[in-house]
């Protein structure tokens, strides 16, 4: 995996906070991707980018030769590139592609699974939001390995997300837009559905740009399933609990990307960190960007996932 070295870039993020675009859940064809980081690179306020595969090493050959011009297109920018690592390794290969990305130089490596931390110890890295961190001695451990950035699990509710970003021992981001990741298994969900096994899936999770709607037996979309990784099917959207999460001491927040405007949505997000966006004009804004899928933030406020609470009702 050559690239360019673009790790060095220090983040522009303001005192008003941080934005981080995380990892690429869906299987986008190449020139797609190429386009979107460009179009990220050149208009979006975005202070960190993550890229990699961290849902299925057999998509990488698809586009791995577009990452080197997009990590230069992005670190021109001034924009910190950081790789994103596989949370769940089942097979050697697995092993072997997260070695290489841990071997990348230049670059700021996010791990999402143990092994990738024991393989970083004493190494300078980020934590994705698959590794369990629940509590102050946990992220004190972490911290001790190496880790100075921890975007939480998803599931955190406020009290908790509060608290750990209370420690200083590392930085503290939120998920605070995109449909979650809720679990991801050794099967291919994709294939699956599709009568097809996944060493011989014929990638159709590429048919999904925004992962593929999974229905109950009422007919009611519940979740969404992008290859090996069960996501919501509502956008989790903290726009309304930006203010409560700054005053906690949360001043970094990722959004994941999704087939719309995504430029459109981390410049909202960047006018309501910088204030010159109320919360109200926000969740409208961005209820037109993502047209008619709803969102949700229960978890934050200790409710079920998929619900969403009005700010200021229940946290």
């Amino acid at each position: 995996m050559a690239l360019t070295n673009g790790g060095k870039r220090k983040p522009r993020g303001t005192a008003k906070g941080a934005l981080t675009l995380g990892p690429l859940l869906f299987n986008w064809p190449a020139a797609k991707r190429r386009d979107f980081y460009y179009r990220i690179a050149d208009e979006a306020p975005i202070d960190s980018v993550c890229l990699g595969e961290v849902v299925c090493v057999k998509r990488t050959p698809f586009f791995e030769s577009i990452l080197p011009e997009a990590v230069e297109r992005l670190a021109s920018a001034g924009k910190e590139v950081i790789l994103s690592t596989l949370p769940l390794i089942n097979h050697q290969r697995d092993l072997e592609f997260v070695r290489a990305a841990v071997a990348t130089p230049g670059h700021a490596i996010e791990a999402n699974d143990v092994a990738t931390i024991e393989i970083l110890r004493g190494r300078r890295h980020y934590l994705g939001p698959y590794v369990n961190v629940y509590n102050e001695g946990t992220l004190r451990y972490l911290a001790g390995l190496g880790a100075t950035r921890v975007c939480l699990p998803v599931e955190l509710p406020a009290k908790y997300i509060g608290i750990l970003a209370k420690t200083g021992t590392a930085e503290v981001e939120v998920f605070a837009f995109g449909r979650l990741p809720l679990a991801m298994s050794a099967r291919c969900f994709h294939a699956r559905s599709r009568g097809l096994h996944r060493d011989n899936c014929e990638f159709v999770c590429e048919c999904d740009p925004d992962g593929l709607v999974v229905d109950t037996i009422d007919r009611e979309p519940a979740f969404s399933v992008s290859g090996s990784h069960i996501l919501s099917y509502p956008y989790g959207s903290l726009v309304g609990e930006i203010d409560a999460l700054r005053k906690m001491g949360v001043h970094r927040f990722r959004l994941s990307p999704h087939d719309v405007d995504m430029v459109a949505v981390a410049s909202l997000f960047r006018d309501l960190l910088d204030r010159r966006l109320e919360s109200g004009a926000a969740r409208a804004r961005l209820s037109e960007l993502v047209r008619e899928t709803p969102f949700c933030n229960g978890f934050y406020h200790g409710a079920e996932g998929a619900a969403f609470v009005e700010p200021g009702l229940r946290a």
